[in-house]
């Protein structure tokens, strides 16, 4: 079934339309300076899985993007921060992952081409002059901390920019307005759930513009709270609480001639690193798990404690390799719109499974993007860039609460 891909024509028709609409939206609220998103193409129902405020794959990029992505950091750190000259890149402290690091050293390569200083380093950094990435060392600089700001060889930068999650907590220095993206959008006050209310006014928004369901665009979701599962009363409430989500996805794919079993994610409702993430098809297979998988679905980088459970909806991927490998877009965003794509291709994974993981290859668009069609590129760049409009709304609304 191909619903989304047979209305590619009607989503290039209203292409000025939406163009306006979401010039009109980003003015309402603070636009990322950068984000990611995957998207999940089943043809009948493009949606995003997975939407990451500190983006770690920038080495994934394809070359052929870094001068546009460069363009786009430009335009927004000048339009919020006139009189920058200097950025300070503050990762996280990986020290032992070479990827993350190469992410690193090409975040400052598109900044300094984006025409300003930068430098990188974290006072948790302070013992290591370089970091191993895949291309070589990265040079990391001195960092202190003077109250609430960072300095950085005893001077203070004009913009501190995070790629750091902040799953455990606001870090030293980062007491600024200077600061982006901004620490009330880490991990230790955000919500993926929070990210998917946001999205969905959006969605039913461009679903009325293209004269669509909604639920084409969007998977269906819950968030189960409080649930101690070490506990088995529970387990059995969740299990009841999946076995009720699955039975209304079940009704929806009758009415639309979808004949497959319904797959529900379990998930951390905050960020993981893909850690933790669990597929079923009923809430008996979540009761049968051994301790040790229970156990897994709890576990959360940093140690955090798991309580709060987003339940989404899973979506097959129907885009694959000649070999029969199961694709999934990730888009790279900067200043909320769609700068770069590349795939996450993985031989050892099925249509339905999470691909994140160390079997996962990464190909640029320019190198197998045309095989999956341009009808996808548009309906991915679409939904990536209102998964934007999205975390702008979320961090409106962090701004608000804490007012």
């Amino acid at each position: 079934m191909s619903f989304i891909h047979d209305l590619t024509q009607r989503l290039e028709d209203n292409r000025e339309l939406i163009t306006e609409w979401m010039r009109k939206k980003r003015s309402e609220v603070p636009i990322p300076i950068y984000g990611s998103v995957d998207i999940r193409d089943s043809g009948w129902k493009v949606a995003v899985v997975d939407a990451n405020h500190f983006p770690a794959g920038f080495n994934n990029v394809g070359s052929e993007d870094e001068q546009r992505i460069s363009s786009l950091l430009s335009d927004h750190i000048l339009r919020k921060h006139p009189e920058c000259k200097w950025v300070h890149l503050y990762p996280e402290s990986h020290t032992r992952n070479p990827g993350y690091v190469e992410n690193v050293a090409t975040i400052k390569r598109l900044i300094m081409g984006a025409g300003f200083r930068c430098t990188v380093g974290s006072p948790e950094l302070e013992e290591h002059g370089s970091l191993d990435g895949i291309s070589g060392p990265l040079v990391l600089d001195q960092v202190s901390v003077d109250g609430d700001t960072l300095l950085i060889d005893g001077d203070n930068p004009d913009l501190v920019m995070l790629n750091n999650d902040l799953t455990e907590g606001i870090l030293p220095g980062l007491g600024t307005d200077q600061v982006s993206p901004p620490p009330h959008m880490g991990w230790q006050r955000r919500r993926k759930s929070e990210h998917y209310a946001c999205l969905q006014s959006y969605v039913n928004e461009i679903a009325d513009i293209l004269e669509i369901d909604p639920w084409h665009l969007l998977t269906d979701w819950f968030v189960s709270e409080d649930k101690c599962l070490e506990k088995e009363t529970c387990r059995q409430i969740l299990a009841s609480e999946v076995d009720e989500f699955l039975a209304r996805i079940t009704v929806r794919y009758e009415s639309l001639g979808i004949d497959r079993t319904p797959v529900a994610f379990i998930k951390n409702d905050r960020g993981t690193y893909g850690l933790g993430i669990m597929a079923v098809t009923s809430g008996d297979e979540l009761l049968n798990l051994s301790n040790r998988k229970f156990k897994r679905l709890m576990y959360s980088k940093g140690g955090v404690d798991v309580e709060n459970f987003l339940i989404q909806e899973g979506v097959p991927t129907i885009l694959s390799t000649p070999e029969g490998a199961p694709v999934e877009p990730v888009v790279y965003l900067v200043d909320g719109e769609a700068a770069s794509w590349f795939y996450r291709i993985n031989p050892k994974k099925g249509e339905m499974e999470n691909l994140n993981s160390p079997s996962a290859e990464f190909h640029s668009y320019s190198d197998v993007g045309m095989s999956y069609g341009e009808h996808a590129h548009g309906w991915h760049a679409l939904l990536a860039e209102l998964s934007m409009l999205a975390m702008g709304a979320e961090s409106k609304n962090q701004l608000e609460a804490s007012s």
